[in-house]
């Protein structure tokens, strides 16, 4: 079985169309989403229709959430808040009723999903070694899949052995029988890792493999789109730089 799993796509619908349109290609069994399909981009529910339309497994994440009110958006960054304001206003029926039929975790046999960490499935950020190590302690599965960081990421704790691993670049592949992993796959629509392409992972589990992808898209077109809005215009300058 190849699933493609896909993360963060934060309403850049530029980004979403390419990326899908490599899955396409690559002709996946199924597609996995680990969540936050709106905040910060300004094409909310486009992306969340082709989401819905697409994945066979998809999360909530905790923009999704504070989107619907669910959670409290004073905790977010003044520029998280103002885009929540903003695609609470635009989001119709049809996509709400979907992000609200979601769930920040989700287990399969093969890999528990969460779109934070499995301690806390809506905040807490997995990027430092400690909160590695708690996610695999938490949790049965041989792979550990999480967003939220928009951090492409793979760590593996051979048995009996020692947390390894870390950031994880375009064309990286892993072979998944070394130990249990956690794997992030960084962020669709605003990657943070110094690559502003768009990312996702393929796990091959025949293969017994994992790949991080990387696809190109048009940034200046979602960059327009976002002014063209009145959302903050940091969140268009920091798509170019993948920051």
């Amino acid at each position: 079985m190849r699933i493609a799993v896909i993360s963060d796509i934060h309403g850049n619908a530029h980004a979403l169309d390419a990326v899908l349109a490599a899955i396409a290609e690559a002709r996946p069994d199924a597609l996995w989403c680990l969540g936050d399909l709106v905040g910060y981009g300004p094409r909310p529910n486009r992306c969340t229709r082709l989401t819905a339309a697409h994945a066979d497994i998809c999360l909530a994440g905790n923009h999704d959430l504070g989107v619907l009110g669910t959670i409290d958006i004073g905790e977010f960054s003044p520029d998280a808040a103002a885009s929540a304001r903003w695609t609470r206003a635009v989001l119709d029926p049809e996509a709400r009723d979907f992000l609200t039929s979601l769930a920040p975790a989700r287990s399969t046999t093969r890999a528990e999903l969460v779109h934070a960490s499995p301690r806390d499935p809506v905040w807490e950020y997995v990027v430092t070694a400690a909160a590695a190590q708690a996610a695999l302690d938490d949790t049965k599965t041989p792979i550990v899949l999480v967003g939220h960081s928009h951090v492409a990421m793979a760590v593996v704790q051979p048995d009996g052995g020692k947390l390894t691993g870390g950031l994880a670049p375009y064309g990286k592949t892993i072979d998944l029988a070394k130990g249990r992993w956690l794997l992030n796959p960084g962020s669709v629509g605003q990657p943070r890792d110094g690559d502003a392409r768009a990312a996702w992972l393929l796990l091959d589990f025949r293969a017994g493999s994992a790949t991080f992808q990387r696809t190109d898209y048009d940034i200046a077109a979602t960059q327009q789109e976002i002014r063209e809005r009145g959302l903050p215009p940091g969140l268009a300058t920091r798509l170019e730089l993948g920051a």
